[in-house]
């Protein structure tokens, strides 16, 4: 959509929610519902008026740029939104994280045999350098740990090739759920360590996305400490196929590549924290969040800069618009969740005292697209709340609830039965570009945004005023909790 469309669009779309919002409620209609429809209409109505969550989103990926753990540039988003929120009206604070440091360095690839080709490649966040000059190896391909393991001593000094194509999903799917980004990322978590164990030299994997770019997607992996250390990249979708094609082709195949990326010292960095005090309980707190941190060969745009900007925004509607909230809305704009989750930890450990009064925590970080709902894990009667307050924005199609809400940056309070809520978003193109050089602001639509901003503040400001609270998640059992 252009931003010409985006701007037409916009008195037409707060037309439609006002004549929904100021219609009688039906008999039918909640408690909430009906309490909370001039709230809804007012925040919806004030973003599509002045709202700034894009030229936020533009500011954070342009002026500042990637903003990976331990950069210069993850440093200056940290001032900058204590800056913003302060110029806001809202008391914001920089709460201190260790986080870890990480670089890049120089990175080639190519194939040697049995033709000479160029392959694009991307060290995945955290593995160690090649030696000088490089690895050298004849590659084995396989698509999972099992086919892996079959291939016993067949492994030793060679290069694994991890080659198992990504789903496409309707929408983002969280790691663990068995369809598509879950189903692949365990191999590129744990495919260093596995193919260590069976004697290979190095291991490459196809990326996780979803587009065909040939563009590489990086992202977390990690080691034991038990098993040798190998380098570990990815490589695109396009790369890998190549080198399937000429594996069937019944000889083999020779790779080489260098990373020069290294594990510098962990740094001190900081989650930024925001505040509207609640007017009535003020120690009781619902939590939004999205992650500052990036990954470094984009702009972090929609991973997770828009997360960042729909958090920011929801906070300036409430305040500017002078809602007064019973409880406190406490905004987290969470670092080093790229590469290691230490704001997520950081903010559990430092609140731990605080956490069983913790009402609600909802976390941003699939995109930038257009919302479609909440996901939400509580206890008996929580998913029944959510989708009634989400009935107040289902007029520009927000309001469908699903079970199954919370984030990474959000998971480390789980243990504390905090209830969890995802602002979802339509995840069509959301894996074209994750973690890939193409995470860019031109990906981001002005108005969408501003729907997600509208949607976000709406479901807290309604989850810090209702007089009730979400019954809580129950504690993980021991089996599940040590996964």
């Amino acid at each position: 959509m252009s931003r010409r469309v985006c701007a037409l669009a916009l008195p037409v779309f707060c037309a439609l929610f006002t004549n929904c919002a100021t219609l009688a409620p039906r008999a039918s209609a909640g408690p909430t519902t009906a309490d909370y429809l001039d709230a809804a209409s007012r925040i919806v109505g004030r973003e599509m008026v002045d709202g700034q969550a894009f030229a936020r989103l533009r500011y954070l990926t342009d002026h500042i740029g990637p903003r990976l753990s331990g950069s210069p540039q993850a440093n200056l988003a940290v001032e900058w939104a204590v800056k913003r929120f302060t110029e806001d009206g809202i008391v914001a604070r920089a709460e201190r994280v260790m986080a870890p440091h990480w670089v890049r360095g120089d990175e080639s690839a190519a194939i040697l045999a049995p033709a000479s080709q160029r392959l694009h490649a991307v060290a995945l966040g955290g593995s160690i350098p090649t030696p000088t000059g490089g690895i050298t190896g004849q590659v084995v391909e396989v698509s999972s740990f099992d086919e892996l393991h079959a291939l016993g001593d067949r492994v030793k000094g060679k290069i694994v090739l991890y080659n198992k194509a990504m789903t496409r999903e309707g929408e983002f799917t969280a790691p663990g759920s068995g369809t598509g980004y879950g189903a692949v990322v365990p191999m590129r978590h744990g495919g260093a360590i596995e193919a260590a164990k069976q004697g290979a030299v190095g291991a490459l994997i196809r990326s996780l996305g979803t587009a065909d770019y040939r563009l590489p997607h990086t992202g977390a992996m990690a080691y034991d400490d038990n098993v040798t250390k190998i380098p570990f990249a990815a490589i695109t979708a396009e790369d890998a196929e190549l080198i399937h094609r000429l594996l069937e082709d019944g000889g083999p195949v020779t790779v080489s590549y260098a990373l020069g990326c290294q594990t510098l010292p962990d740094v001190p960095s900081a989650n930024v924290v925001a505040e509207i005090v609640g007017s009535e309980k003020p120690d009781e707190v619902v939590v939004i969040g999205g992650h500052l941190d990036s990954w470094d060969l984009g702009t972090g745009a929609i991973d997770d800069g828009a997360g960042c900007a729909i958090v920011m925004e929801a906070m300036r509607l409430i305040h500017v618009l002078d809602l007064k909230p019973r409880r406190t809305i406490r905004a987290v704009l969470f670092m080093n969740e790229e590469n290691g989750l230490a704001g997520g930890k950081a903010y559990a450990t430092d609140h731990r005292s605080e956490l069983a009064k913790h009402v609600a925590a909802i976390e941003s970080d699939s995109g930038a697209a257009r919302p479609v709902g909440f996901g939400i894990s509580g206890g008996a009667g929580a998913e029944e709340r959510v989708r009634e307050i989400a009935s107040l924005v289902k007029s520009f199609g927000a309001g469908d609830v699903k079970k199954g809400g919370g984030g990474a940056d959000i998971s480390p309070m789980r243990d504390a039965g905090v209830p969890f809520l995802s602002l979802r978003q339509e995840g069509t193109h959301y894996f074209d570009y994750h973690h890939t050089p193409a995470d860019t602001l031109d990906k981001v639509d002005p108005f969408e945004l501003s729907q997600n901003a509208a949607a976000m503040a709406v479901m807290a400001y309604v989850l810090a005023d209702m007089p009730d609270t979400l019954a809580r998640q129950e504690p993980e059992s021991p089996t599940r909790a040590s996964k």
